[in-house]
């Protein structure tokens, strides 16, 4: 491979990246084509890391395949006290441009074999899309990294993190920890995550959101002796109604969205239940509406409470509690910000047609921070993510790492 081209620092101020002083190189050449040679090679990477179980806080095994990898490939790999995979070049103290893949699935694979590579390349099962082909982009760009640097960068260094708590309950767990508590947060200077394959869009506004588990709890009984009893299901359904069919909800400018994503309770048919509980996930594009979600939330939740209360005859009654246990902050980038000028010349250079969006990812964090950051994906076709029939083929993997890798030396190029 040619010797990798040397950036010198430039002004935030340049109207466009240099991509014509990047793209006419040797080094830059070759490592274009570099993913085209070694497809086989991320293909194997993809589905062996997706057979490791890694579901939302059991994120153990997985991280420490990926120190294994990133250690074999010549990096400083290390699982931190958040439980993220951080990597870098030896010796280097920052500040850090950070390429990020989160770990977690929302499902995982039961057996290896619940993971397959189809003949004609599709791989199949819980979390190949989300986020495995994160994953495997992450590596991808590692192994190209080390052993034939494509820059040479005037000032920082490439970060790699592979992190934990990014699904469901996680709470962006690993990414508050590397963010606001870890020993390199401080020289965390921009991010681009890897989240999906899609290369249709670029993340810069983070989506707010807010999430929280609704409990009733009552005497419970049998369900004909006790009958008359104040039932804690009820008054969980009838609170789900209330908020559902409030017009309130329906309202607003600002795009927004609920779900009542879990809902249990009771021990059997013929028992009345001593408790029941739901979650719900709020978000809104704008967090003061989310606020005024809230207020209907437990608008709703007292208002159920005491209906169930009036309309019990016999025995004690149901008590009810809402309990915050996610938040998810916002932020944007503004429209002028260069990691999006240099995100939109890549595109334009490799023909991808993107487009801005507001999404809830990994970037939430730096975004709420006014960090540099972007969220896109690491190329390739996907679908059915957050079910058993997830899916991902490689076709278009190769356009989704060079936008990568050209987005990545532009940053480093910086000042």
């Amino acid at each position: 491979m040619g010797s990798p081209l040397k950036l010198s620092p430039r002004s935030r101020r340049a109207e466009l990246p240099p991509l014509h002083e990047l793209t006419q190189t040797a080094a830059i050449r070759e490592a274009m084509q570099w993913f085209s040679r070694e497809r086989q090679w991320i293909t194997e990477q993809h589905l062996q890391l997706c057979r490791i179980p890694a579901p939302t806080f059991l994120e153990g095994r997985r991280a420490d395949w990926m120190v294994t990898q990133l250690r074999t490939l010549g990096w400083d790999a290390r699982i931190d006290r958040g439980g993220n995979v951080v990597a870098w070049p030896e010796s280097s103290r920052g500040p850090y441009v950070a390429l990020t893949a989160h770990l977690d699935t929302v499902l995982a694979p039961r057996v290896p074999e619940d993971i397959r590579l189809e003949p004609d390349g599709t791989l199949r099962g819980p979390g190949v899309s989300d986020n495995g082909a994160g994953l495997a982009g992450l590596l991808a760009i590692a192994r190209l990294w080390k052993s034939a640097p494509p820059v040479e960068p005037s000032s920082g260094s490439l970060l790699l993190v592979a992190n934990v708590g990014e699904e469901g309950e996680g709470n962006l767990s690993g990414m508050r920890y590397l963010c606001r508590q870890s020993s390199i947060a401080g020289r965390l200077r921009s991010f681009v995550v890897l989240d999906g394959p899609a290369t249709d869009h670029i993340t810069s506004r983070a989506l707010a959101s807010r999430r929280f588990e609704i409990t009733f709890n009552g005497p419970g009984g049998h369900s004909w002796s006790d009958f008359g009893t104040a039932n804690p299901v009820h008054a969980l359904s009838r609170a789900i109604t209330q908020f559902t069919d409030d017009p309130r909800v329906l309202g607003g400018a600002a795009r927004s969205s609920w779900n009542f994503g879990t809902m249990e309770g009771g021990a059997s048919i013929n028992s009345i239940p001593s408790d029941a509980r739901a979650k719900i996930d709020l978000r809104s594009e704008c967090p003061e509406r989310i606020d005024e979600l809230v207020t209907i939330l437990t608008g709703s939740v007292d208002r159920a409470l005491t209906i169930e209360n009036e309309r019990a005859t016999i025995g004690g009654r149901v008590t009810a509690r809402v309990r915050e246990i996610g938040s998810r902050p916002g932020g944007h980038l503004a429209e002028d910000a260069p990691i999006l000028q240099y995100i939109r010349a890549v595109d334009s250079y490799l023909g991808i047609r993107s487009q801005v969006d507001c999404a809830s990812t990994d970037a939430n964090i730096p975004l709420s921070m006014n960090l540099p950051a972007i969220s896109i994906g690491a190329g390739g076709q996907g679908g059915g993510a957050h079910t058993t029939a997830e899916w991902y083929h490689p076709d278009g993997r190769e356009t989704g790492l060079r936008r990568v890798l050209l987005t990545l030396a532009l940053l480093l190029s910086e000042a």
